[in-house]
């Protein structure tokens, strides 16, 4: 999964960042309004961690810019800020959920986890799909419940692409979430073509239909048509 970190307090969200990246997110930072619109304008997240107090402005514009572009991006507001106001107007324009500080980074990696369930898969933990499923905390996958083996990011694409379901997304989509804005690093994207591949093949030996459709041009679509 892939995060956006929006915190000006650098020990926080280096902390943040390292417990998330322990439970296999991705996770960008950003310690202003400015940098965080740059990289939510640039990149897709499946959360941002929204910090309300910032050295050039209110969080608050954050969510109102995340809801302007129609993003699916769930947003989880925390802050040092208790007062009810405060948090009855961040959820009115648009947060998911609310965390006060202090709070327990264990706390809120099971609140994003609920969360990208809620956004991605009605709040599903085991999801499947005609004869493939998987569960998104254990990241075991089974193909007519036989489980079989898929490193973690054949996982992340698996997960990405169901979470698509019937939606076309490009080479530069599954890159940045594979891999941040590292992606923009890479001189192509035959890495992403490897995964697919990989991840193809691995479906195809336990007796998987295809459902990985490559759109020449465009990307990849997971479809059953």
């Amino acid at each position: 999964m892939k995060c956006l970190i929006v915190e000006d307090e650098v020990v926080l969200a280096n902390s943040i960042q390292l417990y998330l990246k322990q439970h296999d997110f991705i996770c960008e930072l950003a310690h202003s309004v400015y940098e965080a619109e740059e990289k939510i304008s640039e990149y897709r997240y499946d959360c941002i961690f929204l910090d309300l107090t910032l050295p050039d402005g209110n969080g608050l514009g954050i969510i109102e810019t995340v809801q302007q572009q129609k993003r699916t991006t769930g947003i989880i507001v925390i802050s040092a800020k208790e007062n009810l106001a405060t948090r009855i107007e961040a959820l009115q324009l648009g947060a998911d959920d609310y965390l006060t500080k202090p709070f327990h980074l264990s706390e809120l990696l099971v609140r994003a986890q609920a969360l990208i369930r809620r956004k991605q898969f009605q709040g599903h933990t085991n999801v499947l799909f005609h004869e493939i499923s998987f569960n998104l905390l254990s990241k075991s996958v089974f193909v007519h419940e036989q489980q079989i083996d898929l490193t973690k990011k054949e996982f992340e694409l698996l997960v990405f692409l169901m979470g698509n379901t019937g939606k076309v997304v490009s080479k530069g989509a599954i890159a940045e979430h594979l891999s941040g804005d590292l992606a923009d690093l890479f001189d192509s994207h035959d890495f992403i073509y490897a995964h697919i591949k990989n991840l193809k093949k691995k479906l195809t030996l336990a007796n998987c239909a295809d459902y990985i459709k490559t759109v020449y041009g465009l990307g990849y679509k997971w479809s059953d048509e």
